[in-house]
């Protein structure tokens, strides 16, 4: 069996056991890296020396008989709009290009107590704007699974890094389906916790009511893991929950006899490629031959969701975007007046989406049309809330297609934003309502590209998420197939 194809969990085995050290382990996912992200471009920045010295650190620890982390050895790779002392967190944007943080994250101390190595930061559209990975400042991302097609967004990077054996895990964000759409055009598992469950301290704000950080991984054992590590109160962000973080991979194993799932009538519409829909619908199968419950039910706000995420997220990126005017950090364009300055370096520094969404945002902000719009937004979206808190007196679960076709070709929605937006149909419900969600692979299109399954649960419930995920694996082979690119 070929290294990249084994877990994390497996790893940090072969680590304790010293049938591999950390510091080969690391040696082999970095030539991994050299040889093939020239064709893929998932990597924005790779830390060589750092991820060698944290190896050989956590080797000498070993040695000496001393008590490791729980990611002890293991590579991870980080989105590139969180940040990591001393090192550049750029969001994929020409603003931020030469900008290196000043400090931590909170979800990158949890991994460096944890003895992760940090082996470096993933492409993404920028400041986490797209569905494609096409809007990124400095490169293109490709699918694994065929170059010429897109591998979601704006996790691309994170999603196609595991995807092709590159690192056995990664850390994404989700603000619309950020995470689980790219899982899904991948195959891969994604991971999105419900809101307040993993601290957004250092996480660079898109929609601060909508954004959360979560786990990419081959398997769901390794996600239980990563989620584990990187969940927990945090004083540092006002939104973090001070709630108990059960142990995920323990409670991943037990059986799901009797667990109610539903099925939303308003997922399975006309327009979802018919592919997609039977790999979803054998899925259920697989469920129901597991002695799971199955029932329909509705989520009736479903159809306005895109609407009202676009002027929400829109709306708070505008003024969280606001900061990068040339005068505190990043990017700045030296004119002559101040008011120039201002415009030349938005307009040099930002890329066509990002202008997009914050002149979207302003407008719906703006005297006069704040009430029609942003208001009128955060009204329905508590129609949606409600709707799942509805749906979940009924059901344990709610199951849907992540996204309602497989990946679709670089360029050719690029130039359609509705058309763009509309691949995150799915997933973005999910966000307004503050939901936890994982994208888990369901099959394979004709053309060969990743389908997803995503599987909803109630408020801080990531368990039963990952048991019912954990179960669907055992009988299924689905993710454990790589791409050809993964044999370079």
């Amino acid at each position: 069996m070929e290294l990249y194809k084994e877990t994390a969990v497996s790893f940090l085995k072969k680590i304790k056991n010293r049938e591999i050290s950390a510091v080969k382990l690391t040696e082999y996912f970095l030539d991994r890296i050299k040889k093939i992200d020239k064709t893929l471009g998932s990597f924005v920045s790779v830390f060589e020396s750092d991820a060698l010295s944290s190896a050989e650190k956590i080797d000498s620890e070993i040695n000496s008989g001393r008590e490791l982390g729980e990611l002890a050895g293991i590579p991870v790779a980080i989105k590139d709009n969180i940040c990591i002392r001393k090192k550049p967190t750029t969001c994929a944007s020409r603003i931020l290009e030469n900008y290196v943080s000043t400090y931590d994250a909170t979800v990158i101390e949890k991994l460096k107590k944890a003895d992760a190595i940090i082996i470096g930061k993933t492409n993404m559209d920028e400041f986490a704007m797209g569905s494609s990975t096409e809007n990124s400042a400095f490169k293109i991302t490709r699918n694994p699974w065929n170059i010429e097609y897109i591998p979601g967004g704006s996790s691309g990077g994170s999603a196609a890094c595991v995807s092709a054996g590159l690192v056995p895990l990664s850390i994404g964000s989700d603000t619309g389906g950020s995470i689980r759409q790219p899982a899904s055009c991948c195959g891969v598992i994604g991971f999105k916790p419900t809101y307040g469950r993993v601290s957004r301290f250092g996480l660079v704000a898109f929609a601060s009511s909508l954004d959360q950080i979560g786990p990419f991984s081959k398997n769901v054992e390794d996600c239980a893991l990563l989620l584990k590590i990187i969940s927990g109160y945090d004083s540092y962000d006002s939104t973090s929950v001070n709630c108990p973080v059960p142990d995920y991979p323990s409670e991943i194993k037990k059986d799901i006899k009797g667990i109610r799932i539903g099925l939303p009538e308003e997922y399975f519409i006309s327009g979802i490629d018919p592919e997609v829909e039977k790999a979803v619908l054998d899925a259920v199968d697989v469920f129901k031959n597991q002695g799971a419950e199955i029932k329909k039910i509705s989520l009736p706000h479903t159809e306005y969701a895109v609407s009202v995420y676009y002027i929400i997220a829109s709306s708070e990126a505008s003024a969280n975007l606001a900061r990068y005017d040339g005068v505190k950090y990043g990017y700045r364009y030296n004119a002559e007046h101040l008011i120039d300055m201002y415009k030349l370096t938005r307009g040099n520094g930002f890329g066509p989406e990002v202008k997009r969404r914050i002149m979207l945002g302003t407008y719906s902000l703006s005297s006069g049309y704040y009430e029609a719009y942003y208001g009128k937004a955060q009204k329905v979206r508590t129609l949606i809330k409600n709707d799942f808190e509805s749906a979940f007196n009924e059901v344990d679960v709610i199951l849907t297609p992540t996204a309602p076709t497989p990946a679709f070709k670089i360029g050719e929605k690029i130039d359609d934003p509705l058309q763009m937006y509309l691949s995150d149909i799915f997933t973005i419900p999910c966000n307004l309502a503050g939901l936890p969600g994982i994208s888990i692979p369901c099959g394979f299109s004709k053309n060969g590209l990743p389908i997803g399954l995503q599987i909803l649960g109630k408020y801080f419930d990531e368990s039963t998420i990952l048991k019912l995920a954990y179960n669907y694996e055992k009988s299924t082979e689905w993710h454990k197939k790589y791409p050809e690119i993964a044999n370079l």
